[in-house]
């Protein structure tokens, strides 16, 4: 009988551990936000002959879970749409849509995917992940920052940047040869919405 009681009093008291725990659990995943397009963008540069040409992406998307205490818990997805490219000329936007650029038809999607968060400093880190473009997939770390955090009417809020440059013959990219130069430059700016939590199973 005593044995019996004193199981049941284990019991009772591990039940009290799993109640208590399980919001801590919630609690430590990272915050989940939702890219707004609205509010961000996915711009770029590239030499041509002697200057500049800029341009950007107009449709995309992404989700970034960030955890301010534990940086190296977070994580970034991240796709944009090939065919919405603009750099303001819509016949040399019609040539990048083409095999010789970015092929949008059979590669309709960029994207990147992070495989590690490397903190840097309060508020920045190193993205190390594998960004594919035109079915190509290369592991590349790139420097990003948060930009602060704040509750508005549109939800609680948070913002990101990163800039870095990449050479677009590694990922077969190679139209313009002699016209177009090899590094491009990507700015992404981004403000995102915090999503609700989801409830615990």
């Amino acid at each position: 009988m005593r044995f019996k009681t004193i199981l049941q009093a284990h019991v009772v008291t591990l039940a009290i551990l799993m109640m208590l725990w399980l919001p801590l659990a919630a609690a430590a995943q990272p915050a989940a936000y939702k890219v707004d397009p609205v509010h961000s963008g996915v711009s770029f540069t590239i030499r041509h002959f002697v200057s500049e040409v800029e341009g950007r992406f107009k449709d995309y998307a992404g989700t970034i879970k960030y955890d301010a205490q534990h940086q190296a818990d977070s994580s970034v997805q991240f796709t944009v749409q090939a065919t919405s490219i603009d750099t303001g000329n819509d016949s040399r936007d019609k040539d990048l849509r083409s095999d010789s650029y970015f092929g949008v038809e059979k590669f309709p999607t960029l994207s990147f995917v992070s495989t590690k968060v490397t903190p840097k400093g309060s508020n920045s880190f190193d993205v190390t992940g594998n960004l594919t473009i035109k079915g190509v997939t290369k592991a590349i770390t790139i420097p990003a920052s948060f930009l602060g955090e704040m509750k508005t009417k549109m939800g609680q809020r948070a913002g990101f940047r990163s800039a870095f440059t990449i050479k677009r013959s590694d990922y077969g990219v190679s139209g313009g040869a002699g016209i177009v130069g090899d590094d491009v430059n990507i700015t992404i700016r981004v403000e995102a919405v915090l999503e609700p939590a989801a409830a615990p199973k």
